[in-house]
């Protein structure tokens, strides 16, 4: 018979509005960046969205290029996943892809041409075995071809049914404001940007919030622990078999420096005493602002998967906590 959902997967998981949109997603939503490429095990992976699913994480990422070291393994093995029960319930789930980071070699595989987007989202439909995405992002601003190209093929998109919606990732707010601008001219409003935004990194608070807010426009944070930096697990050192140790990732040299271990062990220390885990801390933090949609989690097994879904579960934060912690953060 195969997977099947449980009757109580909407029990338990919050679900917020997308902006000014129709559209809700869950306030904890699984993010294919690691732990779905070539080397990783199958199984697995199945399992991971299974029980997202089973607790009402019905938001799939995914992007064109993630699936390391093999780029376009993780679309390829999410629709494995979907062929292998979890697509009986593709209207209860929202799939998002990407493209604008290096796929194709040669001129025609990066950026934000109408060639590289239009092949790309073509190709990423083929490898889920699926007929539309939910939403399609722009991946990265391209400083040399003109916006109006890009969204044009954006907009081309949902006129086409391959995608139901369209976003932006990692624009910054002025670039963000022109593409929301064009967006909108054509008729296929923005629904969402998704930025990077964690404890460490918070660029989006210089302005990327207050207009996506003004525009309504829905925010999804990738990256909201610090690429796992913000579980706790690098307390002691890096352990074998964890995100830091693997090839092709960033995390030691972005958030693994003495200085930040230092905030990051302060930071454990306040969770605990909140009765919580650190991640379950750290994606409540996000969470906090009244702008973001949604937090984009990894997992790398079912327990990790599920403690970070507690975070729904945490006290508010008091006017004392969130001074604690931007005092630990400034320390």
């Amino acid at each position: 018979m195969g997977y099947m959902a449980k009757e109580s997967r909407y029990d338990t998981m919050q679900y917020n509005r997308c902006g000014k949109s129709g559209l809700k997603l869950p306030a904890v939503s699984l993010g294919l960046w690691h732990n779905f490429g070539s080397k990783d095990n199958y199984d697995m992976m199945k399992n991971l969205c299974f029980t997202a699913f089973d607790n009402g994480i019905t938001h799939f990422d995914l992007a064109n290029n993630y699936g390391f070291p093999a780029v376009g393994k993780a679309e390829e093995n999410f629709g494995s996943a979907l062929r292998d029960g979890l697509g009986r319930y593709r209207d209860e789930l929202f799939i998002s892809t990407k493209a604008g980071f290096d796929f194709w070699p040669g001129p025609y595989g990066n950026w934000g041409s109408r060639k590289y987007l239009m092949a790309s989202l073509d190709s990423s439909l083929k490898r889920m075995g699926l007929e539309y995405v939910d939403v399609f992002y722009h991946h990265r601003p391209d400083p040399e071809t003109p916006l109006e190209e890009t969204m044009g093929a954006l907009s081309d998109m949902v006129r086409q049914g391959k995608a139901l919606y369209v976003g932006i990732s990692n624009y910054q707010a002025e670039e963000a404001e022109a593409a929301i601008r064009i967006l909108r001219e054509n008729k296929t409003p923005c629904l969402l940007h998704q930025p990077r935004y964690n404890m460490f990194e918070r660029w989006a608070e210089d302005g990327l919030f207050e207009l996506l807010d003004r525009e309504g426009v829905g925010c999804i944070c990738y990256s909201p622990l610090a690429q796992g930096a913000l579980t706790g697990r690098y307390l002691d050192g890096i352990p074998e078999g964890s995100r830091a140790s693997k090839e092709g990732t960033t995390v030691g040299g972005r958030y693994l420096t003495e200085d930040k271990l230092v905030k990051i062990r302060a930071l454990n220390k306040m969770a605990g005493e909140r009765g919580q885990s650190l991640a379950q801390m750290a994606l409540a933090w996000v969470l906090r602002r009244k702008e973001v949609t949604s937090v984009l989690i990894g997992a790398s097994s079912i327990a990790q998967l599920e403690d970070n879904a507690k975070a729904l579960d945490s006290p508010a934060f008091s006017c004392e906590e969130l001074a604690d912690i931007e005092g630990i953060l400034k320390g």
